[in-house]
């Protein structure tokens, strides 16, 4: 006979980028992060910041919620590290809020930079009073309990997206894109190419091209077919 699982499953040691591997993609457009990355890495696209103020860069303290309930969140945030970003998966579950205002405000008094989850927020006055950028699927009054189960510190996914403890997470008013730890400095040299390329496109736009320069090949080549 098995016994009741734990309600609650915590990691409270992981490795995080470092500052200088942070600092690197501060202020950087969640686009340029994801053609970095082969045009992957954005979580869903429901996630959105509830004000537009919401740009960070930031290594995920993980939590993963059963549907309307909340144990994990509290112990995440005691666990956090200033500079984390609090992240709260439930799987998209809908039926209450996970975050409110008065979590938001102490997870803002533990260091936390930002929050984002796939879940719902409430108390939309008190968050905004808070200032933390967040990010949710949406707004809902209702509340969630607290029994678990429940883990800290473990791999979440989010949608098709996994978010493993230490990962970095960039968030703007587009949305919100995970870079793999391991994977932080490759990514961060193709922002080098990204940053050219957009820098050069952007200078043809703005001197007046009305079209790419690939474009009039194509339209020459036997790749298109005219039926006029």
């Amino acid at each position: 006979m098995i016994g009741d699982p734990a309600p609650l499953t915590v990691r409270r040691e992981f490795p995080r980028p470092s500052a200088q591997q942070v600092a690197a993609f501060a202020g950087v457009p969640t686009g340029f992060v994801v053609d970095a990355q082969n045009g992957t890495g954005a979580l869903d696209y429901r996630i959105k910041p509830l004000v537009a103020e919401g740009q960070f860069a930031a290594p995920a303290m993980t939590c993963n919620l059963a549907p309307r309930d909340s144990l994990p969140v509290m112990p995440a945030i005691h666990l956090a590290q200033p500079g984390d970003v609090l992240v709260v998966a439930c799987q998209g579950f809908d039926g209450a809020a996970v975050v409110g205002d008065n979590v938001a405000m102490m997870a803002r008094n533990k260091g936390i930079i930002a929050i984002v989850t796939d879940g719902l927020v409430r108390d939309v006055d008190g968050l905004l009073a808070v200032g933390l950028p967040i990010f949710s699927c949406g707004i809902s009054p209702n509340s969630p309990y607290r029994s678990g189960p429940g883990d800290v510190g473990l791999r979440v996914a989010m949608g098709s997206v996994t978010i493993d403890p230490g990962d970095l997470l960039i968030g703007d008013r587009d949305g919100i894109v995970v870079v793999p730890r391991a994977e932080i400095d490759t990514v961060g040299a193709a922002l080098e190419h990204v940053r050219a390329a957009e820098a050069q496109l952007d200078a043809k736009v703005k001197g007046g091209a009305t079209s790419m320069d690939w474009v009039e090949d194509f339209l020459s080549s036997e790749q298109t077919r005219y039926v006029d």
